[in-house]
């Protein structure tokens, strides 16, 4: 898919925004939504959504939601290395096809690293349910 073209209502983000398809959630308030992705390229592996905005990536987010959007991410990516010390962190956001976007609903990936684990572009396979699950649990303690 090009970096230009129709927003799709039906595409996964928008489901989990709708409450169509299950997420294990960590945060969320009325402009944005994080949660564990469902195929982690690493432990605590976490995505954050605008829920308010129709934009497939980075050029057509209007900056107000990106500014929401950024502020959430630089907050749980504090939160997420004082619960996981990890060796260090990615930030990550992908725009069209060739850019490995595969969700086109922008998003931001916060990915905790440990220097004993390769740096994956893509998870290798679904994560656990039950340790996504126990995950979740103990990062939403830290939030609040």
């Amino acid at each position: 898919m090009s970096l230009f073209g129709e927003y799709d209502s039906q595409n996964i983000f928008a489901a989990i925004i709708r409450g169509d398809a299950p997420c294990y959630k960590i945060y969320e308030d009325d402009d944005v939504l994080a949660f564990l992705d469902l195929f982690p390229q690493a432990y605590g592996h976490t995505l954050v959504i605008p829920k308010n905005a129709k934009a497939r990536n980075l050029l057509e987010v209007d900056g107000d939601t990106l500014a929401k959007m950024m502020a959430t991410v630089q907050r749980l990516t504090g939160i997420i290395v004082d619960e996981l010390k990890p060796d260090g962190v990615q930030v990550m956001q992908f725009n069209g096809t060739a850019g490995g976007q595969t969700v086109f609903h922008i998003h931001m990936h916060i990915v905790p690293r440990w220097e004993s684990q390769g740096i994956g572009a893509h998870a290798s396979g679904k994560g656990d349910p039950a340790e996504l699950a126990a995950l979740q649990e103990r990062l939403v303690k830290r939030i609040g």
